[in-house]
């Protein structure tokens, strides 16, 4: 056996657990990691983004995406702080991504030294494992368990390394094989039963699906069919449940549309499969409540409890159907049907009627962008508006993905997203759909889409404002407030830096811009100026809400400041 250096050590270690980038930010600390990179012969790749969160991010895409673990790297200080954000997103995403969180020299722990921080502390709460490598001895042992860690619990492993340590020898090098099969959790036959007897005594059952559905299309279906049952989806879970689903009936929530919420709170049983729905305002509190997961902490955390059932859900579902006594009575899937129906025809009638107007309404640009969008494209999605606008405009089919910083909620998420995604699957479209608020606030790695010459497409959504939070303003009965945004010209900006630019305004000219960036070979920017004014509802809009929004305009119209939006308002609320 050879020996080693702790840097070389760590690089074969990625390289055995399959990982094949590190995104970050080159630095001091980290320069014996970044020179066995560069001595890995294109094993392990650095790819050089402009901030270290958005290395974050476009690591927890790629771990998303992948299910494969993913890298991504801070210098001492400043450096691995930029990190957190994305870190928390990566985390609470279930993404497994290692965090090489580099530290100050060993010697100089402790004393207040440049740059020092306590890495320990600071990134315990986004991590499963958090580890500082003290003695070169132990580094490769430490690294294999950061690896091992995040594939197994899905989320982040954070290795501290103090640079002078990169450069130790670690001793003699140690193969070592990584599984990324994870293994498959089956409820007791016991349990089993006491959730077949639930759900077969029950005359309407609604089943409400999450992100942990994922592989179990096909199961779902047969439960729904022997149910008789409607299927609604969190937005985590569209993707996985609502492509080819004849029992599809929308999403719940503040994005919601369709009629998942009143079939979940019609239902004498409602019956939630992986999913950690955090809104629990829009749970219901009559029906009998069962739910699966293969996370047990997961088990009542959101909503009352009847029956808790530990378990993968595709092997649960098919241990489950067997049990399951054929339901004829399809009133109850039918009226959530319907209301279905009622609510799509709504959304659709409502895209025709501002397709003509301008500034231009969101909806409609979201609703052409599906139109051509690849069916196997990659979404990345901005928080705020944009949420709203994919969730209820983006079709599902079997093979698109739509990510977004949908638990924690960060702004910016969408174009370093995209990176990850983008190099993954270099062939595949891959689109960024920003908010002008979200865009630039990491607007520097732009720059890493012309570097790398990544074709990903950014829609900006630019209604030069803070959309969403304008909106939570008003609803809470106060006038918006520091909400705009002065922007420059971005698809001048995204020519100045060598990338297709184009900057849409006029209805009819939609189409053809996101046409003409599609089948643009490299990176492509489409500017396209929305109307501020243009408001998301939730599906259920409750009387406090609307005194909110009232509130809110009449304070407006009395300063001189609101009387061009209450048109808009009016019809929205409508709406």
């Amino acid at each position: 056996m050879s020996h080693s250096s702790v840097a070389d050590a760590l690089v074969q270690t990625l390289i055995d657990a399959g990982a094949e980038r590190i995104y970050g930010v080159v630095g001091d600390s980290l320069n014996p990691i970044t020179d066995a990179v560069r001595r890995s012969q294109g094993k392990l790749r650095w790819v050089h983004v402009r901030h270290e969160e958005a290395g974050a991010f476009a690591a927890s895409a790629e771990a998303q995406l992948s299910g494969k673990l993913a890298v991504c790297a801070g210098s001492c200080g400043p450096g691995h702080l930029h990190l957190i954000n994305g870190l928390y997103d990566a985390h609470r995403s279930y993404a497994p991504v290692l965090a090489l969180v580099s530290h100050i020299p060993s010697e100089q722990i402790g004393t207040s030294y440049f740059q020092e921080t306590h890495p320990e502390l600071l990134f315990r709460e986004c991590s499963h494992f958090c580890e500082m490598v003290s003695n070169p001895k132990q580094a490769p042992r430490l690294f294999r368990l950061a690896a091992r860690t995040a594939l197994a619990k899905g989320g982040v492993s954070a290795v501290v390394l103090p640079g002078d340590i990169a450069a130790l020898d670690a001793g003699e090098d140690v193969p070592s094989s990584f599984s990324t099969a994870l293994p498959v959790v089956r409820p007791a036959d016991a349990e089993l039963d006491r959730l077949a007897a639930l759900l077969n005594s029950a005359s309407r059952v609604t089943v409400f699906c999450g992100s942990g559905c994922k592989g179990a299309h096909a199961e779902v279906l047969a439960l729904a069919k022997a149910l008789q049952s409607p299927v609604g989806h969190a937005y985590r879970g569209k993707e996985w449940v609502a492509y080819d689903n004849p029992y599809d009936v929308g999403m719940t929530g503040l994005l919601g549309y369709g009629a998942a919420y009143e079939a979940m709170h019609a239902c004498d049983v409602l019956l939630l499969l992986g999913t950690d729905f955090p809104y629990d305002a829009f749970m219901p509190v009559k029906p009998h409540i069962a739910q699966v997961d293969v996370r047990p902490e997961h088990l009542g955390r959101r909503s009352r409890l009847d029956l808790g059932v530990c378990g993968d859900i595709r092997e649960t579902l098919r241990a489950l159907l067997p049990r399951l006594e054929q339901k004829e009575d399809r009133r109850h899937l039918e009226n959530a049907l319907e209301e279905l129906a009622k609510a799509r025809r709504k959304l659709d009638t409502h895209v025709r009627n501002v397709g003509s107007h301008r500034p231009l309404h969101p909806e409609y640009v979201a609703a052409l962008l599906d139109e051509v969008a690849a069916d196997n494209a990659v979404f990345t999605v901005d928080t705020g508006m944009c949420n709203v606008w994919s969730a209820r405009y983006l079709r599902a089919t079997a093979e698109r993905r739509i990510i977004g910083s949908f638990t924690h909620g960060s702004m910016a998420n969408a174009l370093p997203q995209a990176i990850g995604a983008q190099l993954l699957y270099p062939d595949r479209q891959v689109i960024s759909m920003s908010g002008d608020g979200g865009f630039a606030m990491l607007m520097g790695d732009f720059l890493t889409l012309a570097q790398y010459d990544l074709p990903v497409k950014v829609v900006i959504f630019n209604n030069s404002s803070l959309g969403m939070v304008k909106l939570e303003m008003q609803v809470s009965g106060y006038p918006d407030t520091e909400t705009d945004l002065v922007n420059p010209d971005f698809a001048k900006l995204a020519e100045a830096v060598g990338v297709m630019g184009q900057r849409v305004e006029a209805p009819g000219d939609v189409r053809g811009a996101f046409e003409r960036a599609l089948s643009h070979p490299g990176p492509a920017l489409v500017d396209v100026v929305t109307d501020p004014h243009a408001l998301s509802m939730p599906p259920r809009v409750t009387a406090k809400q609307v005194a909110g929004f009232a509130l809110a305009m009449t304070k407006l119209v009395f300063t001189g400041e609101g009387g061009e939006v209450l048109d808009t308002v009016e019809a929205q609320l409508h709406h």
